[in-house]
């Protein structure tokens, strides 16, 4: 059950490791195929004994809170008889499941692998993105302009359309938008996509990979086996470097996005316009005018790079120039994204929940002027100097909620000491609205009141959603 497709599961013996969204799928789909499947779940709470009661009716075996301790039959919560195990990606891969799977020559796939390997004769191709930050917004841009193209295409991976549920439903792609995630190519050994871009590579998740390198290096994963264009960031050199590392198919190319004039095999901007010089005749010479700044929502520099890589994977697929720029238009991003909530007194509060990590706040803060910050949670192991270094500049002050607030706190003492600080020492989600309350009286007209958070937003809210909505609220309570 190595490097092969694998074409007979009737009666394989595979674990499936972890419920949720990925893993009670993989389940469903192994057990449909005729294999014997046992799911380990670390946790045992209400959700995972539901789940687990539905894999149960069908006649798939679950141990629950059993992910990691021995017991009989089994070597470190291996399953006997285990030939393969397919991995929920949030396992990290230090889990000792995975220690004894490689001690038994145990192969472990992730979902994606398991997706990938069942693909029908014929499938369509896939077009992959991945980077620290700007993902599923790239992606969903990129599925925009494929069907602008007349395109049979979906938006998946780790955003929208399963994709498992993509490569074995009845309906029919010619080609897929797929977002991955750095866990997600951890466990995909064997995936090879038409194109690929790496947007972006800051520090993150590196309780998870343990390293800098180890992180950059399952980013880069994304690229091997690439047919037609390896798309890279013109500005974030690491990027390029994980292009020249790769074990690409001869005549694929690089192909680089930029915020300045494109250089040959590059896109890029000129004059508000999105150019492309890397999929067209002479490329020395000519270039081919892909769309207006303006028809990127929001024209945020960030948001520009965002659209610039899409338009690179959909010119590697043959997109025509009309169809970027009308994919570009109808394409409306996502909630908690650098999302204008309201004008108030002259002063703009914008909800961008989603900057759960420092490079997205960075990339937030670099889109305004003079700002009022509204930032902290849970720091997931970040530093922020060179964050609160870079956008001292823009701070007409910040108010800092969550647990690893004073993270931020000192930061702005070393770098910004004359930025006015507020800092709230609550906890509780009525914090957003002193939060907003507060930054309101920092505020003058003309400035923005920016949530950007760098932090995830776990310790005082379900999710980065649920953050962003308490924001907005707030801020219509202020307008009332």
């Amino acid at each position: 059950m190595g490097s092969g497709q694998v074409t007979d599961w009737q009666g394989k013996h595979v674990t499936v490791a972890g419920l949720g969204v990925s893993g009670v799928p993989a389940a469903k789909v192994l057990h449909g195929l005729g294999a014997k499947v046992t799911v380990v779940n670390d946790g045992d709470d209400a959700r995972a004994r539901e789940q687990a009661a539905e894999l149960e009716a069908l006649g798939v075996t679950v141990r629950l809170g059993d992910g990691t301790a021995p017991d009989s039959g089994s070597a470190a919560g291996l399953p006997e008889g285990t030939e393969l195990i397919v991995t929920a990606p949030g396992w990290r891969p230090d889990h000792p499941l995975f220690a004894a799977a490689d001690a038994a020559g145990v192969p472990v796939w992730g979902d994606v692998e398991l997706a990938w390997r069942l693909r029908k004769p014929g499938a369509a191709d896939w077009l992959a993105v991945t980077g620290t930050n700007g993902k599923t917004t790239t992606v969903q841009m990129l599925a925009s302009i494929l069907e602008a193209a007349g395109l049979r295409t979906a938006a998946v991976g780790n955003i929208g359309v399963s994709l498992l549920d993509a490569v074995l439903g009845d309906e029919e792609y010619d080609v897929l938008a797929v977002e991955l995630s750095s866990y997600q190519l951890h466990w995909a050994p064997s995936l090879r996509a038409h194109s690929a871009a790496v947007l972006n590579l800051a520090p993150d998740h590196l309780d998870w990979h343990g390293s800098m390198e180890a992180y950059a290096k399952d980013k880069g994963r994304i690229y091997e086996g690439n047919r037609v264009a390896c798309v890279y960031n013109v500005a974030d050199k690491a990027t390029e470097d994980l292009v020249r590392e790769a074990d690409v198919e001869e005549g694929c190319r690089a192909v680089g996005f930029t915020l300045g004039t494109p250089g040959p095999s590059q896109l890029g901007v000129v004059e508000g316009l999105l150019v492309d010089r890397a999929f067209v005749e002479n490329r020395q010479k000519n270039a081919q005018e892909l769309a207006e700044v303006a028809d990127v929502k929001p024209a945020a520099p960030h948001n520009i790079a965002n659209a610039l890589a899409a338009a690179a994977l959909a010119r590697a697929y043959g997109v025509p120039a009309a169809a970027v720029r009308e994919g570009l238009r109808n394409f409306t991003p996502d909630a908690h994204r650098i999302a204008h909530v309201a004008d108030v007194d002259g002063v703009a509060y914008v909800d961008d929940s989603k900057a759960t990590n420092t490079h997205a706040a960075q990339a937030s803060l670099a889109a305004y002027d003079s700002v009022v910050w509204i930032a902290g949670g849970l720091a997931k192991g970040a530093t922020f100097d060179e964050l609160v270094a870079g956008a001292a500049g823009r701070l007409r002050g910040a108010v800092l909620i969550g647990r690893d607030r004073a993270l931020i706190r000192e930061a702005l003492a070393r770098h910004a000491p004359e930025v006015p600080v507020v800092d709230l020492g609550r906890t509780d989600t009525g914090a957003m609205l002193q939060a907003v309350q507060e930054a309101r009286r920092l505020a003058r007209p003309g400035d923005t009141v920016l949530l950007a958070p760098a932090c995830a937003s776990m310790d005082m809210f379900a999710n980065y959603n649920k953050r962003g909505d308490a924001f907005a609220q707030a801020v219509r309570e202020l307008g009332a």
